[in-house]
């Protein structure tokens, strides 16, 4: 299996196959079922090696926090960990099992390859636009349109991976690509039909540049240098909603945009408010969100989020008031009509001829 860091592995998005652990009993309320069957399938799984150890180190905290934020009636932060925390127990499940588990060689895992292909025919797909468009609350299809490329993406990249390294190493990423399939699927089983209307979520291609623009000429030493992974994160996340926007899906772009927006704000070197600031701040924030019956589920991730930040051991009053004095501001000016871009200087270029002597 290939050595990836913890950190790494438990922020891609997906959801795991269903062969990994118990059906959800009738009645029950699924969110809590799925946190109960991956916290069984981590404390049951008898496998040592390193990539196992590094999915487990970084499963079991989430895992924990989700069932801390559901009993705390935090459920849109609850499922957000859930989600983060099986995507990577599914793939590691899928290469485990019959029969990826018998693909030791180059022409056992290239067979598996071509066998999920065909299995994943239509997940493998351009993703319509409106694929999700029945999904409510906005969350929830915010979570889903996020994964629905991300299918093709796992599946095209774990054979060149599993090629030019070991065939478990690309059966990792076989099992992503299912994982990411499984979680569009997951999300539309999780649609609650009774949710509030929707808000008008619109293109964020406006405010996705204006945040690179910031991105970018925050990018200088010594800065650029002490926080290089910081800035790579946002940037990721900048670059899939660009793609996500592109492609139609246009919640998961404001998700995935506004969690650049969180993890860009530290970089920003502003002050920290004193935490009973911050929690006014939030208290203003989420009376906003809770007027009018519009559905805010996703801006209320982030609400969640800072308020559980708030409530940790120590405080983390810095995480909670980016959020609440950049993050949300940033989703509910997106909500608004798109502002006329500015005009762009014309591009120039200035051209030196040197002539070299004696020619």
């Amino acid at each position: 299996m290939p050595r990836i860091p913890a950190a790494a592995l438990v922020s891609i998005l997906l959801i795991g196959p269903a062969a990994a652990g118990l059906e959800t009993p009738a009645g029950a309320d699924r969110l809590a079922a799925e946190i109960d069957r991956w916290s069984a399938f981590v404390a049951s799984n008898p496998a040592t090696d390193d990539l196992w150890k590094d999915l487990k180190e970084g499963a079991e905290p989430l895992l924990a926090q989700a069932r801390s934020a559901l009993a705390g009636g935090r459920r849109t932060l609850a499922l957000q960990r859930l989600l983060a925390a099986r995507a990577n127990l599914s793939a590691a499940a899928y290469a485990q099992a019959p029969p990826a588990s018998a693909a030791k060689d180059m022409a056992a895992f290239e067979a598996e390859w071509t066998r999920m292909g065909a299995a994943l025919r239509a997940e493998l797909a351009p993703p319509p636009a409106g694929a999700l468009a029945g999904v409510r609350p906005a969350v929830v299809r915010a979570l889903g349109e996020a994964a629905l490329p991300q299918a093709r993406v796992f599946y095209d990249a774990s054979l060149d991976y599993g090629r030019n390294t070991m065939p478990e190493h690309g059966l990792f990423y076989l099992g992503s690509a299912r994982a990411a399939a499984e979680a569009v699927e997951l999300c539309r089983s999780l649609s609650w039909p009774s949710a509030p209307n929707a808000a008008p979520v619109r293109s964020p291609q406006a405010e996705v540049e204006a945040l690179e623009g910031e991105l970018l000429a925050a990018y200088r030493p010594p800065l650029s240098i002490d926080r290089h992974a910081d800035f790579i994160a946002a940037s990721s996340l900048l670059k899939e909603a660009r793609e996500l926007d592109a492609a139609g899906l246009q919640h998961g772009a404001l998700l995935r945009y506004l969690q650049a927006a969180q993890r860009f704000a530290p970089l920003r070197g502003a002050g920290v408010p004193e935490a009973p600031d911050v929690a006014a701040r939030l208290r203003d924030l989420e009376q906003r969100l809770a007027g009018g019956g519009v559905d805010h589920s996703l801006g209320r991730l982030f609400l969640e989020r800072a308020r559980d930040a708030l409530a940790a051991s120590p405080p983390d009053a810095a995480t909670a008031a980016a959020i609440a004095s950049d993050v949300l501001p940033r989703y509910l000016a997106a909500l608004e009509p798109a502002r006329p871009a500015p005009l762009r200087p014309e591009p120039r270029a200035t051209v030196t001829l040197v002539r070299w002597p004696y020619t």
